[in-house]
């Protein structure tokens, strides 16, 4: 089953049906929200009273004196009290369970939450756009095409995307008869999906390690970008899995950089390597090296000095790390704002031809309404997207779901069957 398929089957609408389904979920939130309460409640009140008997059973600290009825009250006493004690303890413990076992279902929905609320703008904002492209809609001719192409590219998902989509829904649109709104909405939708899933095929999203010693990941990008808060949240993912991580300041020319890498990494509680500003870019990143392969560290995360007007600093920092580890750097990461739109995309194809990309990380994704980037991305420049900013939050830097993206961005806008 392709995305479009999936996408259809679990997250599309019936416009009639709507307000009656958001009252039903409405009804049901609250029934189940009364229930919980009520259950709370009960367990809260079978506990206090566990507690108040307990309590009750303290021995006497008048100061009396013991007689050998009292030593046999006492020792039926602290019976008692030991089995109140377990009674609240087993309380406690499946009180602990109850709440592991929803920490867990929610961990299970987390992944699809986070992209959901994380593309809200983007879906709100493409949605918009196709409904004001239809909103005056009679029939399909070349002025509507026309329009179609000018709403894509306003949607950022590229010149080439909406040029190729355009083309190929002229036959299509015909081939259906489409004469609804709805009708022509879902053709556009189904070949941006199919596009999208098509283009990605063979695509690679994950991150790669060395097989041994030290993984090194080298960051570039234009100021700006997120692309130091991106290092410290990454430092601060390996460093919760365990991983001895270390980051170096290679950005040694832009003002502050040096000092916000530090920053992240005392919040984190990893080492940095660093000179003062105006050094040597290459020679940090050296030392970071030679650091990491000394002491065993098992990520090196480098801020670079790469910038597009002059590559010279960033082929020295690769240089100075091949010499020490030879597969290294392990991933080159374009960190890209998606709050820029084509801009991200133009930065994309000039960093691709300076150094040798491997990934995108698509920053501030969660701030903006130019999701479709990820789309252009993909379909013209053939570089995968790695990792995605979908909040402010240390952990809303995520690994990036094709399937959950495209679920993310157009859900509830396809219309169901009838």
């Amino acid at each position: 089953m392709g995305f479009f398929d999936k996408l259809k089957k679990a997250f599309s609408f019936e416009p009639e049906k709507e307000e009656n389904e958001a009252e039903k979920v409405a009804d049901k939130a609250e029934t189940e929200t009364s229930d919980a309460n009520a259950a709370d409640s009960a367990e809260e009140t079978s506990k206090s009273e566990l507690v108040e008997k307990k309590a009750q059973l303290e021995p006497d600290q008048a100061g009396e004196e013991t007689h050998e009825t009292d030593g046999e009250n006492d020792s039926e006493q602290s019976a008692s009290k030991d089995v109140l004690e377990e009674k609240i303890h087993e309380t406690d413990g499946e009180n602990d369970s109850e709440q592991s076992a929803s920490k867990d279902v929610l961990e299970e929905k987390t992944e699809e939450e986070r992209y959901d609320k994380g593309l809200a703008k983007s879906r709100k904002g493409f949605g918009a756009k196709i409904n004001a492209l239809l909103a005056n809609f009679r029939h399909v001719d070349e002025d509507f095409f026309d329009d179609l192409e000018e709403t894509l590219i306003e949607a950022d998902v590229g010149y080439e995307t909406a040029m190729n989509i355009s083309d190929e829904l002229r036959d299509e649109v015909k081939l259906r008869n489409a004469k609804k709104k709805s009708d022509v909405s879902d053709a556009i939708i189904e070949r941006l999906v199919n596009l999208y899933e098509e283009s990605g095929k063979g695509e690679d999203n994950a991150l790669h390690f060395a097989k041994q010693g030290p993984t090194v990941f080298l960051f570039v990008g234009v100021n700006g970008v997120g692309k130091t808060t991106t290092i410290g949240k990454l430092a601060h993912r390996y460093k919760e899995e365990g991983k001895k991580v270390l980051l170096a300041a290679g950005d040694t020319f832009r003002a502050g950089a040096i000092e916000q890498l530090a920053e992240w990494g005392r919040r984190v509680g990893v080492d940095v390597v660093k000179k003062p500003e105006q050094s040597d870019p290459a020679a940090v990143v050296y030392d970071a090296v030679v650091k990491a392969k000394q002491e065993n560290y098992d990520i090196l995360l480098v801020d670079t000095a790469g910038r597009l007007q002059n590559k010279v600093n960033l082929m020295k920092e690769l240089d100075k790390i091949k010499r020490e580890i030879p597969d290294a750097p392990h991933e080159v990461l374009l960190a890209l704002d998606a709050t820029t739109g084509q801009n991200a995309l133009t930065q994309a194809k000039q960093f691709k031809e300076v150094t040798d990309v491997t990934g995108i990380v698509l920053t501030k994704l969660d701030g903006t309404a130019r999701g479709g980037i990820v789309l252009a991305i993909r379909n013209e420049l053939k570089l995968p997207v790695k990792l995605v900013g979908l909040g402010e939050q240390m952990d809303d830097l995520r690994d990036f779901d094709p399937q959950e993206f495209v679920i993310g961005l157009f859900k509830g806008l396809v219309a169901k069957d009838r």
